[in-house]
């Protein structure tokens, strides 16, 4: 059997695989949970470390984490970490404080110096019973204050990310207020570091003056050369790999340099990127050729390690567990009380404040990098550290479902800043169609079928438009694209089509994590008599509609048509496919719209089984649809006898037609259970283009399923 030698590099990349499949098995869960991906990845280092794996299996952790290897590792993620923060800095864009500077200055800055000052009164008899032997009591409260007052503005940008928040008048206050925190809290810090680190006073005065002179340097001398760089990267010649190994050489300098004043080499590492231009295409540039590793597999490396470092038993008695609470207590209200009374006193309204004083006690990374360096200078002990990192886990895992429960999705809906969802001094047309279009090459047949959907004159149809898209890696990237997409989305085809037809559509377009939630909400805040849905893949899965079109079809409460489309231009005929039942009615209430449309001929196939008799005879069919009801309407009845109602209607498509209408039923293989394939040719064997309409869940539960006599008493109800 060979042998494997467990040498220094084999066990590295054994922790950095442990750590990151335990950390995104975690994420998987946390995100189910609305909570952000930090959590899972302490909650990995935690299980990781002596207070799960450790203590129901000490060899386990002693192999995978020994001692002796922990600086390695410690190393590569504090590498991570400077990169990160460099990526932070490039994150704040000062168009995020503009034309709010004032008011988030003042609420920044309130909920800093509530919760520092409460840290500060507690100190004395936190120090006495946890702080190390030795350490001061000046150091102590600094670094406690620090703690308490920090807000973790790459975890808040995500929540608000993740969330839809980000223009909406609480999520751009919060944004600005968070840039504002992030910048005071890194001063504070490197203060509070250079404290700790000096011998005495002089020292720290020292070192916080040639913090001082660095810094204008840096802002006076080399943010000039960046912003003339900045401008030949946004002209032809990009950014080339010699500019980016140049923008790293300067990175690690500014680093190295803030280490060696003592602020720390993260300090240098966020302004770096803080001073980057952030117009052009400089800053985006950057943070899409370096965000991936440092994001997705350096930072989980850092969080781990102090995961790793938290040893929950070392809170082992009544006394301590009350200390932790009265921790978490005074974070908490120290960082919501003087947000949200400083929001108030700024003119927001009672729920405005407590959205903000709830987002503003996010903590996260922040907290941790605050908490290791104070354990890493020896200034917390190990028990004061891990009530800290419980603190920050509780503060943060409590953010998102507090702000649904004191500002529910619906208020924030009436907040988005572009578009408003909620239009409430504008009367509501009679009928409402929301098209949601995700690919532009659908954009052109959307507009088409929309077209058909006019009604008669006195009951006009409103037309809305919507696009939303997925919220990436980069806060600044995603702010960007809330107001640029508009010209660049799909949104620009389809609009462009609908107004050559003369149609009034409104364009509706925003981020979201949870496109089918917000598409149904959105439906429900426009009154939508439809939602039309456009998909450029006409293979279903095994007949079932699958991602975001199958979710709105599953939790939709109105009528949804998904159109697949095949290279509609105009529609001029139109077959309605119809054997029976709750879909194939609404399939029909449809066509029906349809075909009051001038140029437009339906022609009606009911499709029967072979055995029934009762619909079959001239007689009958004269009965239901007299010759001059059928000329008028330009709609013709054909009635086949068939075992494969889907062969039926393949059949008749080969004599000509625009577009197919039918319901979203299982005789069709179109159903919201997965079935066979066969059936569910219809739709990919279609030579046309497909419009596929689902009846609303309330209507589905309440009609009979229709079949034979009834069936074609739905026909003409219907028509």
């Amino acid at each position: 059997m060979p042998h494997f030698e467990f040498n220094t590099l084999t066990l590295l990349l054994v922790q950095i695989g442990a750590i990151l499949v335990v950390s995104r098995a975690l994420g998987l869960i946390t995100r189910r949970l609305g909570q952000p991906m930090v959590i899972a990845e302490v909650l990995a280092g935690i299980l990781l470390g002596p207070s799960l794996l450790g203590l129901i299996w000490p060899d386990g952790m002693a192999a995978l984490f020994p001692p002796a290897s922990l600086g390695g590792l410690k190393m590569l993620a504090d590498v991570g970490l400077v990169l990160f923060m460099f990526l932070v800095g490039l994150e704040l864009d000062p168009q995020l404080l503009k034309g709010k500077t004032r008011t988030s200055l003042i609420i920044s800055q309130a909920s800093i110096v509530a919760p520092f000052a409460l840290a500060a009164a507690a100190a004395p008899w936190i120090h006495a019973r946890y702080a190390p032997a030795g350490v001061a009591l000046t150091p102590f409260l600094l670094f406690l204050g620090a703690a308490m007052s920090v807000t973790a503005f790459p975890v808040l940008a995500r929540i608000l990310s993740e969330r839809n928040l980000l223009t909406s008048r609480v999520g751009a206050m919060a944004i600005a207020c968070a840039a504002a925190d992030d910048v005071a809290a890194w001063c504070i810090l490197a203060f509070v570091v250079s404290v700790a680190r000096a011998s005495g006073l002089d020292g720290a005065l020292w070192t916080t003056g040639l913090a001082a002179i660095y810094i204008a340097f840096m802002v006076g001398g080399v943010r000039p050369f960046l912003a003339r760089l900045a401008l030949r990267v946004h002209g032809n010649e990009g950014l080339s790999q010699g500019r980016v190994a140049m923008l790293l050489v300067l990175l690690i300098a500014s680093a190295t340099i803030t280490e060696l004043i003592g602020i720390h080499a993260l300090f240098g590492a966020f302004l770096m990127g803080a001073i980057i231009p952030k117009t052009g295409g400089l800053a985006t540039g950057l943070i899409d050729r370096l965000e991936a590793v440092p994001v997705l597999m350096l930072l989980p490396l850092f969080f781990a390690y102090s995961g790793l470092r938290t040893q929950i038993g070392l809170v082992d008695s009544a006394a301590d567990w009350l200390v932790t609470a009265v921790v978490i207590g005074i974070a908490t209200a120290g960082k919501f009380g003087g947000a949200t009374l400083a929001a108030r006193l700024t003119g927001m309204s009672g729920r405005e404040a407590s959205a903000i004083g709830i987002l503003m006690n996010t903590r996260g990374l922040m907290e941790l990098i605050v908490l290791n360096l104070g354990m890493d200078l020896g200034v917390i002990s190990p028990t004061l550290f891990t009530m800290l990192v419980l603190m920050a886990l509780v503060t943060t895992v409590a953010t998102a479902p507090v702000l649904r429960l004191v500002y529910p999705d619906h208020e924030l809906a009436r907040d988005r800043a572009v578009p408003a969802l909620v239009q409430t001094a504008e009367p509501l047309a009679p009928y409402t169609v929301l098209l949601c279009i995700a690919d532009r090459r659908v954009g052109n047949a959307m507009a088409t079928v929309a077209a058909t959907l006019v009604g008669q004159r006195s009951a006009p149809t409103r037309y809305f438009a919507l696009h939303l898209w997925a919220p990436s890696a980069s806060l600044t990237r995603d702010i960007r694209r809330e107001h640029d997409e508009a010209a660049t989305s799909p949104l620009a085809d389809l609009l462009g089509r609908a107004s050559g037809l003369g149609l009034d559509m409104r364009p509706l377009g925003f981020m979201s994590a949870e496109p089918a939630v917000d598409i149904c909400r959105t439906a429900e805040a426009k009154q939508a008599g439809l939602i039309l849905l456009g998909s450029h893949k006409p293979l279903l899965l095994e007949g079932q509609f699958g991602g975001t079109v199958g979710e709105v079809v599953g939790r939709a409460r109105h009528p949804v048509a998904v159109l697949v489309d095949r290279g509609l231009d105009r529609l001029q005929r139109v077959l309605v496919a119809f054997v029976g039942g709750v879909e194939d009615q609404a399939a029909l209430q449809l066509a029906q719209r349809i075909g009051q449309a001038p140029g437009v001929s339906l022609t009606i196939l009911h499709v029967t089984a072979p055995d029934d008799e009762a619909v079959h005879g001239r007689a009958q069919l004269d009965e239901l649809f007299p010759e001059d009801r059928l000329s008028a309407k330009a709609l013709r009845l054909k009635t086949v006898s068939h075992d494969s109602p889907p062969d039926a209607v393949l059949e008749e498509l080969g004599r000509g037609y625009d577009l197919l209408v039918l319901g979203l039923g299982q005789h069709w293989g179109l159903s919201t259970s997965l079935i066979g394939r066969r059936k569910g040719r219809v739709l990919t064997e279609s030579p046309v283009s497909v419009l596929a309409v689902h009846a609303p869940p309330t209507e589905a539960a309440s009609a009979p399923a229709l079949v034979g006599d009834a069936a074609d008493a739905t026909v003409a109800a219907t028509l």
